[in-house]
């Protein structure tokens, strides 16, 4: 998994009292969101992953940028009191990409999640709008539709704005229906949690398709668990490789200049007569050098 920066959006509106999914969606998002956590972090220690809530009286940040699992769990802990009011879908987004821009590591690539289990009041046209800026800010967004919604409003929206922000398919949206199923245990065989490991996109459920593993071939929605830690232990073994590889050039590189001789590296310190090296011989130089003025 690349390095990156990821911005974790939870819904903790009205709707997220709902238990359609066990024993509410709120705690839906923070299993999900600690497997999440784990995806990030273990693929990359470097990489940091933030925390920020879209209900109640407006989006607000719960955790800045941080490799520490303790502070987005005191986040989700505070904001689980504080469950109310609609989500602010567009003005979320935008303040998880304020929080992206102030990441210390630059190199890191910029990435937000949503979780979105409540309607978005939010027009197509002004979402489509914030698609472009997002695209154009090189911000992956990544989208965790579910819950049982009363219409189609939502996933139109959201699939309106997935079209245009999407790039090489760094962006996804992945709606997921009510099931006896976790949450958690459904994204691991999506592209958010996969990366490239999964092929093609996800729509209507968990995403589909075997991917590569290196050999194995198998349907990772088969057995999520296993596709996760195939993907995990293919990285690590290529990260393995590489610095194996890095060290051997350097190796070769020492190597090299050690077979280089420098001018008269090779020569004695001392000659025959126990002076310095080349000392004697200019004596003798200078002194036949030197006019007769007598």
């Amino acid at each position: 998994m690349p390095l990156q920066a990821v911005m974790i959006v939870v819904d903790n509106s009205e709707s997220s009292r709902n238990g359609d999914y066990t024993p509410s969606r709120f705690d839906a998002q923070v299993d999900a969101i600690n497997i999440l956590f784990d995806s990030v972090t273990q693929g990359n220690p470097e990489s940091s992953v933030g925390l920020m809530s879209m209900g109640g009286k407006g989006p607000e940040v719960l955790s800045t940028l941080t490799t520490e699992r303790g502070s987005l769990l005191e986040g989700l802990h505070r904001t689980k009191k504080k469950i109310s009011g609609s989500s602010h879908l567009a003005t979320g987004i935008q303040i998880a990409s304020l929080a992206l821009k102030h990441r210390q590591n630059k190199s890191q690539r910029q990435r937000i999640v949503v979780f979105v289990c409540s309607p978005v009041a939010d027009d197509e046209k002004k979402l489509v709008s914030l698609a472009k800026k997002m695209k154009k800010g090189n911000i992956d967004i990544d989208f965790i539709l579910f819950g049982d919604l009363d219409d189609d409003d939502v996933q139109k929206k959201l699939e309106a704005f997935n079209n245009v922000v999407k790039g090489n398919d760094n962006s996804h949206l992945v709606v997921v229906p009510p099931s006896g199923k976790l949450l958690s245990d459904q994204l691991l065989s999506t592209p958010i949690l996969l990366g490239e490991a999964a092929a093609g996109g996800a729509g209507g459920g968990a995403a589909e398709g075997g991917g590569d593993f290196g050999g194995f071939d198998f349907d990772p929605s088969a057995d999520p668990e296993l596709a996760l830690a195939l993907r995990m232990s293919m990285e690590e073994e290529n990260a393995r490789q590489a610095k194996a590889a890095k060290e051997e050039e350097a190796a070769k590189n020492k190597t090299s200049l050690e077979d280089i001789d420098e001018a008269g590296e090779n020569q004695p310190l001392l000659n025959e007569r126990g002076e310095a090296s080349g000392s004697g011989d200019k004596k003798d130089k200078d002194s036949g050098d030197k006019m007769d003025t007598s």
